[in-house]
Parts: C-alpha cells; sequence; structure tokens
C-alpha cells in the first residue's frame, strides 16, 4: 500500500485479491470431497500440510524487513483481548446447549469476556504507548465508519455464508461434494466485481460502491431468505442469488478496505489495517456464533426435528450394535402421518429465520455506509 499510494489503492488491491478469491470457490469443493472420500476430520488436518507449505513460500518470497526501530510488545493487550473474545463467544455458542441466555454457564463467561475486553479497551486508548490494537484511531470519521461497516457486514455475511453448504444438504438433499460445487458462483461473482471495482474506486471514491455492494448482497440473500425452497427445483433460484451475492462482496469488502487506507496517513497504514482485518475476524467469529445459535435454537424449538434426530441415532446404533431398535423408544412424533413433510418444513423454516436475520444486519450496514467518501483519492486529498 505505500508503494502504490492512496491514488492507485484500488486498482493494487482488486489486483492482490483475486487469489484470496480462490477460497470460496476451491474450499468448499475440497471439503465436500474430504467429507464425501474420507472423514470430517481431514477439513481440520487439511490445514497442517497447507500452513506448511504457506510458512515456506513466506520465508522464500518475501524480502527481509528493514524496520526504523521496533516496538515493545503489548503483552498485556494479548492477556486482555485475546481470552475476552473467546471467552465472550464460547458464552454466546453455548445458548443453545442450555436453552436460555439467563443461564450460569452463559452469564458467567459472556460476563468475563466483555470485562477483558472493556479492560483492553481502557488500555489501548489510555494507557499503551504501542498497544496490540490502536483504538485511538477511531478517531478518524472514515476509519470509524468503515471499520463498523466492515464489522455488522462481516457478521452477517460470514455467518450466515457458513450455514449455506448445510442449508444445501439438509433441505435440498444434496451431497457434500455437491454443496461445496454450489458454492462456485458467488466466488466468481466476487472475483468478477472486484477486479471491475478496483479502477473505480480509484475514479470515483468508495462510498458508492460500497453502497451498490449492499444492495447486491441484500437481493441475492433475499432468495434464500424469502423463498420458499424446499426441493431441488429452486436450485437454479439459489445459484443465481449465491452469484448476486458474490458481486454484492466484491463491491463491499475491498472498497471499505480502500476507504480506510486512503483515510490514514502512510505511518498509519500498518496499524489502520490491522484494525479493520480485526474487525474482518472478529465479525466473522461472531456471525458464526450467532446465526449457529440461532439455527440451533430454532431446531430445538421443532419436536418434529428433534424426533428425526433421536430417530436416526437409534438407527445408527442399531446398525452399529446389530439390535434391532427398541420399538418403545421411538419418538411418537415420527409415527405421524405426514413426519417426514413436518420435519422439512420446519427445518426450511429454521433456515429462513437465520437468513431474514442475516439481510437485516446487511441493510443496517447503509447507515455507517453512508458517511464513506464518495469523492476520489485525488480530490479528497486535495481538499
Amino acid at each position: 500500500t505505500r508503494k502504490a499510494g492512496p491514488r492507485r489503492l484500488g486498482r493494487l488491491m482488486s489486483i492482490l485479491s483475486i487469489p484470496m478469491l480462490l477460497a470460496p470457490i476451491g474450499g468448499p469443493i475440497l471439503g465436500g470431497w474430504l467429507i464425501d472420500t474420507s472423514s470430517w476430520r481431514w477439513i481440520f488436518l487439511i490445514n497442517l500440510p497447507l500452513g506448511l507449505v504457506t510458512i515456506v513460500l513466506a520465508a522464500i518470497v518475501f524480502p527481509r524487513d528493514h524496520a526504523a526501530r521496533s516496538e515493545t510488545f503489548d503483552l498485556v493487550g494479548v492477556l486482555l483481548l485475546s481470552p475476552g473474545l473467546a471467552t465472550f463467544l464460547f458464552a454466546v455458542s453455548s445458548v443453545p446447549g442450555r436453552g436460555t441466555v439467563v443461564d450460569r454457564h452463559v452469564l458467567i463467561p459472556a460476563a468475563i469476556g466483555l470485562a477483558l475486553i472493556a479492560g483492553f479497551v481502557a488500555h489501548a486508548w489510555h494507557r499503551a504507548d504501542h498497544p496490540l490494537i490502536d483504538l485511538r484511531l477511531f478517531r478518524n470519521p472514515v476509519l470509524t465508519h468503515a471499520n463498523v461497516t466492515m464489522l455488522v457486514f462481516a457478521t452477517a455475511f460470514f455467518g450466515a455464508g457458513l450455514l449455506l453448504p448445510s442449508y444445501f444438504q439438509q433441505v435440498l438433499h444434496q451431497t457434500p461434494m455437491q454443496a461445496g460445487m454450489y458454492m462456485i458462483p458467488q466466488g466468481l461473482g466476487a472475483m468478477l466485481t472486484m477486479r471491475l471495482t478496483g479502477p473505480l474506486v480509484d475514479r470515483q471514491g468508495p462510498g458508492k460502491i460500497v453502497l451498490v455492494g449492499i444492495v447486491l448482497i441484500t437481493a441475492g440473500l433475499g432468495t434464500f431468505a424469502f423463498g420458499v425452497a424446499r426441493h431441488a427445483a429452486y436450485l437454479p433460484t439459489l445459484l443465481v442469488g449465491l452469484t448476486i451475492m458474490g458481486l454484492g462482496m466484491g463491491c463491499t469488502m475491498m472498497p471499505l478496505s480502500v476507504a480506510a487506507v486512503q483515510a490514514l496517513a502512510p505511518h498509519q497504514i500498518a496499524r489502520g489495517t490491522t484494525l479493520m482485518s480485526v474487525s474482518h475476524q472478529v465479525g466473522g467469529s461472531l456471525g458464526t456464533a450467532l446465526m449457529s445459535m440461532i439455527l440451533t435454537n430454532q431446531f430445538n424449538r421443532s419436536e418434529y426435528i428433534l424426533a428425526a434426530n433421536k430417530l436416526a441415532a437409534l438407527q445408527q446404533r442399531a446398525a452399529a450394535t446389530g439390535v434391532p431398535v427398541d420399538q418403545s423408544a421411538i419418538p411418537r412424533q415420527s409415527l405421524a402421518a405426514g413426519f417426514w413433510g413436518n420435519v422439512e418444513h420446519d427445518l426450511s423454516h429454521a433456515y429462513t429465520a437465520v437468513f431474514v436475520i442475516a439481510v437485516v444486519l446487511v441493510l443496517s450496514t447503509f447507515v455507517p455506509a453512508s458517511f464513506l467518501p464518495k469523492k476520489p483519492a485525488s480530490q479528497t486529498l486535495g481538499e
């Protein structure tokens, strides 16, 4: 970013983002293939060889840094923020298992997590010379608006996006490999617009493009939120929706980063990009926990889904042991007429609730995004 300068930042990031967008295309396909051919454990084990290759490439490709001076590592900040975020997210993800927010196993870790996060905010804002995350950069209004937009957008987009493959499998009865293949249009759409929006950001500023991206993502998510897609016949409509979501992602994430960086002085770029990255990662983690919690709560409220899960567990146990299913243990709901139709209806309703909430969150980003610069950096810097 220093080499490119603020006036060419959009074009630079549009090029750098293309290899990053291969992940939404290749990752789900690889994950589906691993599940179909091996085991779900390989979704995690595969990261070991990939991580080692990445470390070797980074050591070979990147030139040696020549820092002007070193800064003291913020150990206090690490000890406050990292466990604080982890503990709070653990509390959120514990809600479905406990059935209520007011359970002590939820309230206690949530309170501890929020207290640690509050302690980090006080530490970083007032006491640390070189904080782990420089929150004082929030005095810059453009950076603040970009970070708030990124945080809410990542919460909605990545929280809902995590559930899309399971939606294809559970509601539309697709295989893991098929579910991975259906994610390709989203990556292709993002790759297309991210390449096109780079020069546009340099010429017109990021504000208008981000607003267009929010509209596109809302429309794409709307095909999942407001459609009654319980059959494979709806797949073409949903794939169009995924493509539109990808187009919107390409108009949102990269221009938000550009807006933040263009508002910073050269010596603030490293800390500013770190702040944007943290907003992105925290939003994604929060969205994952939040959307999973909502979906699980919806499942737990359906007697048909609970009965289907219990029936499946009984059948798996019988297949493993060779002992026939105890008829007295079979849920009474599973014996009723139209049972599986009710299960599919409740499954679809549970996912729809999650997607509706995601649409509302995406729409809410209109407020902070509307304050982003709507002029190119050449005019903004000139003023």
